[in-house]
């Protein structure tokens, strides 16, 4: 999961935390390397360290959830291969992903077994029944 970085009310970076509670950065304004996305700098090998072993220790028949699948995310090819071999197995997937087009992401959302809900403010609050029913068991 992402979480926003404020300095006195201003957003500077995001933050990467498991399930687990494990946390690291995952971009922010005082980076200065690449990759850019916006005015922030990512920090492709800390968010490998943490999100790569969260994602491969997913187990069979298990469930993960990815917040997000976004334009910092997907600069990684190892965490795309990461959710790429979540497909793979018998694990369900609930993933929040940009609206924006990538070809990762294009090509996960036209598999047959994948649904793409666009949230929306009518359709949020009954989500999480929704995905409980999906990918609940039963």
């Amino acid at each position: 999961m992402t979480r926003e970085i404020r300095e006195r009310r201003r957003r500077t970076g995001f933050r990467i935390e498991t399930a687990a509670g494990e946390q690291g950065t995952l971009a922010h304004v005082d980076y200065r390397g690449r990759p850019r996305v916006g005015r922030y700098g990512v920090d492709v090998e800390e968010f490998e360290r943490i999100a790569v072993p969260t994602l491969e220790d997913t187990p069979e028949g298990g469930v993960a959830v990815i917040d997000e699948l976004g334009r910092m995310e997907l600069a990684s090819k190892p965490f795309r291969d990461a959710v790429g071999a979540l497909f793979a197995k018998d694990t369900a997937v609930v993933a929040t992903v940009h609206a924006h087009r990538h070809p990762f992401t294009d090509e996960l959302k036209r598999r047959a077994d994948v649904e793409v809900v666009r949230v929306t403010h009518g359709n949020r609050d009954a989500l999480p029944e929704r995905i409980l029913a999906l990918v609940g068991p039963g």
